[in-house]
């Protein structure tokens, strides 16, 4: 290794070999900074101004809201509705309720009412009122009447739609195999099942055919395995 040598013969003291070196490798290192730092200002204008992740917070709220989407939300966000299923005398009397019935808590629904009822006149005439001009309207009551239903309110998410495709066409000889109608009954006017056809036709034919009272507000421990 040389050594640092200073010459002491002239007004100025002179800096040989090492020390000399060192300044020259000091000044390009200190340029090849200066070099990268003009660089990154550069590109930083070519840079996304957002990142999903980014901890910066100098990002407005409503930006960040904007890029996060969380899907698990959405399904718990769904409105739980309400389905009025009512099992018909022809059900009854040939020993289908529990086999019904257990299509509708296999599929994940939560029963909040349930009983055998036999129906009024009066009763029936209001269920089915939409149908009153129909020729048959009089044939139905009397069926709807001739012997006791069983009566049953379920809640969930997308319940009236999902018990439709259950139960099946209202014609069992257009009913899907594996549904209600589709395995269990042969003629429109012996189908076995009734169930609500929209969420406001659940919660009034709900409120028709059960007291206050009657139905049963329960939390079920299978449901965080049932929705998000």
């Amino acid at each position: 290794m040389q050594g640092l040598t200073i010459t002491t013969g002239s007004a100025t003291p002179c800096v040989h070999s090492s020390l000399a070196r060192f300044s020259s490798k000091t000044t390009n290192v200190a340029s090849r900074f200066s070099a990268k730092a003009v660089q990154k200002q550069s590109l930083a204008a070519f840079q996304p101004t957002f990142h999903l992740f980014s901890s910066n917070v100098n990002v407005p709220k409503r930006q960040l809201r904007a890029h996060v989407f969380l899907p698990h939300l959405v399904a718990s966000m769904e409105e739980v509705e309400q389905s009025y299923i009512m099992i018909k005398p022809d059900g009854v009397q040939r020993g289908l309720v529990g086999e019904i019935i257990s299509r509708f808590e296999r599929k994940g629904f939560k029963l909040t009412g349930l009983k055998l009822f036999q129906c009024p006149k009066e009763l029936a005439q209001e269920h089915y009122k939409d149908l009153q001009s129909k020729p048959f309207f009089p044939k139905l009551i009397d069926y709807i009447t001739s012997g006791p239903v069983v009566c049953m309110a379920w809640e969930g998410v997308g319940v009236v739609a999902s018990a439709r495709k259950l139960i099946g066409a209202t014609n069992p000889l257009n009913a899907e195999p594996g549904t209600i109608r589709g395995d269990l009954a042969v003629q429109t006017g012996r189908n076995v099942v009734h169930g609500s056809d929209s969420p406001d036709n659940g919660k009034r034919e709900i409120a028709l055919w059960f007291k206050e009272g009657e139905l049963c507000a329960w939390a079920a421990v299978q449901e965080p395995w049932l929705v998000e």
